[in-house]
């Protein structure tokens, strides 16, 4: 295996000179398990393992890293995927080392970043529930939450009985809490 600043536009793969097109069909034939080898690399962690075959397949497709016929090509591949996947865990603790010794120097600042994170995902998090409703439940839920509407101004705005807005509102907040509380389990 080998990395470099070199840009290569073939590789040889099973003993055969491929460009680029042809080594991004070898990538698809192997995504499934090399996907697989990415989750274990990451100790089960999906989106680093997302990220890491990503960047590995980034390092195959531009030429830093170079199949040279030592070995497999499969092999070759769970190599480029595994040093990719530990090169972004050692990034990953230094950005948390930076991040404590941040946080110890400037705690307030850092309390108040952290809320604004733990809010931006909270708002991230609301919307995307939000998007699962059906699209009445939606149109009540902005008409009560975002524009303050009481259930009975909401239902004269939709030009739906009360009794239907109230339905459509206490089905909402309820599918809500569901969906909500789904994506706050680990």
């Amino acid at each position: 295996m080998s990395y470099g600043g070199h840009r290569w536009d073939t590789h040889t793969v099973h003993g055969v000179r491929m460009n680029r097109d042809e080594l991004g069909v070898e990538l698809t034939r192997e995504h499934p398990d090399a996907f697989a080898w990415a989750v274990r690399c990451t100790l089960g962690h999906r989106e680093e393992a997302e990220d890491a075959l990503h960047a590995a397949y980034e390092r195959i497709l531009s030429g830093r890293a170079r199949f040279d016929g030592r070995s497999s090509f499969r092999t070759w591949l769970f190599g480029v995927v595994r040093l990719t996947a530990l090169e972004q865990r050692r990034r990953g603790w230094l950005r948390l080392a930076r991040l404590r010794a941040w946080i110890a120097r400037e705690p307030r600042q850092a309390h108040q970043a952290a809320d604004a994170v733990v809010e931006r995902e909270t708002s991230e998090q609301l919307k995307s529930a939000l998007g699962q409703l059906s699209r009445r439940q939606q149109e009540m839920m902005h008409l009560v939450f975002y524009q303050e509407l009481s259930v009975q101004e909401a239902a004269a705005v939709l030009g739906i009985p009360v009794g239907t807005a109230r339905t459509h509102y206490e089905r909402g907040k309820a599918r809500l809490r569901f969906l909500l509380a789904g994506m706050n389990q680990p």
